[in-house]
């Protein structure tokens, strides 16, 4: 039989020491950590990027079929994706973390399991954090540094009339492996002695589970000397990011349906559910990749990346924001993505 540690044993400091004991440094920038007041960074005269996010039981995840490395594993990777699209180097975390009772230590190991391994993955440290007592569950707080040489920070209100629209990877698996699970879900409730049938469906739920940030991008960006003139990163839906970019720089938008990247696997699953492919790709959510505007000009330095789509272009804010379908039907782009406080 498995072990059980309950945290009350351990207490509040107890049970820091005990999930950061082998905490080691992997950035120059990191001067002091876990342990004091607070922690110390300094970034040789570069600029400093924060970014933080919030995670709760019940409305970001669900526990029944999220497993707690996985889940560790992405609460670090949501952040640096958001540090990778101001065009920025991730270099910190702090993790705060509320948990119930009927979390044990072992539990939380599991968790920070995941969370040390995208550390790892991504070289980035854990400098901090704060661990409470809740009694809704679990509710994950992380706040994420980054660096960037100055005034090289990318914002969502600097695109340009004309531009190229960029999106890198695929779009709409993540929600289409949350439209899955969730069904098994309500299946296993309704009649608990049934197993849950994942169907072979490991890429969609592969992407739900188990994100990752596209610091391969940024990269690809930086060696070609490619500075975007706008960028965020797709955690709401194409739809609604667009939009933000769109809003935020007084400018229209056309996309190309066609153009828009699925994978062949969300393409499939998409048909088995009845969905249309395109519709989750613009208002599911959750893809964490990156989408960015570009000069024309640089669009020949582009196509050597076959991890880049161009999907479309900027246009003057009195055309407003449309799609032009597969049939040559343009219609209005609206906001349908994830809201967060929206009725679940």
């Amino acid at each position: 039989m498995e072990t059980r540690t309950e945290i009350s044993t351990l207490g509040e400091f107890g049970l820091i020491d005990h999930l950061t004991k082998n905490i080691e440094f992997q950035n120059a920038s990191s001067i002091l950590g876990v342990g004091d007041d607070a922690a110390v960074i300094d970034h040789y005269g570069k600029q400093t990027v924060i970014t933080t996010d919030m995670l709760v039981e019940g409305v970001h995840f669900d526990l029944m079929y999220t497993p707690l490395k996985h889940l560790g594993y992405k609460s670090v990777v949501v952040n640096l994706s958001d540090i990778y699209a101001m065009n920025a180097h991730p270099t910190q975390i702090t993790l705060s973390i509320a948990v119930s009772n009927k979390f044990s230590v072992e539990a939380l190991d599991e968790f920070y399991e995941g969370v040390y391994a995208a550390c790892e993955k991504y070289g980035v440290d854990l400098i901090g954090g704060d661990t409470c007592s809740s009694r809704m569950g679990f509710v994950i707080s992380v706040t994420a540094l980054g660096e960037v040489v100055p005034d090289q920070f990318v914002q969502r209100s600097t695109a340009q009339q004309g531009d190229l629209i960029c999106v890198s990877g695929d779009l709409g698996a993540s929600f289409l492996g949350l439209t899955l699970l969730e069904r098994e879900r309500q299946i296993f409730l309704e009649n608990p002695s049934i197993q849950p049938d994942l169907e072979n469906e490991q890429y969609i739920v592969g992407r739900l589970l188990k994100p990752e940030a596209r610091r391969d991008i940024t990269a690809f960006l930086a060696d070609k000397e490619i500075i975007p003139t706008a960028m965020m990163d797709i955690s709401d839906g194409l739809s609604s990011d667009i939009l933000h970019i769109c809003k935020q720089s007084k400018l229209g938008c056309l996309l190309y349906e066609e153009k828009i990247p699925i994978h062949e696997d969300t393409r499939q699953a998409a048909f088995k559910f009845g969905l249309d492919p395109t519709a989750c790709a613009l208002s599911g959510g959750e893809d964490y990749e990156l989408l960015f505007t570009i000069p024309q000009s640089e669009y020949d330095k582009l196509v050597l990346n076959e991890q880049i789509s161009v999907i479309g272009y900027m246009t003057g804010l009195e055309e407003g924001t449309h799609i032009l379908t597969k049939g040559g039907n343009k219609f209005k782009l609206t906001a349908q993505g994830w809201n967060a406080f929206k009725e679940q």
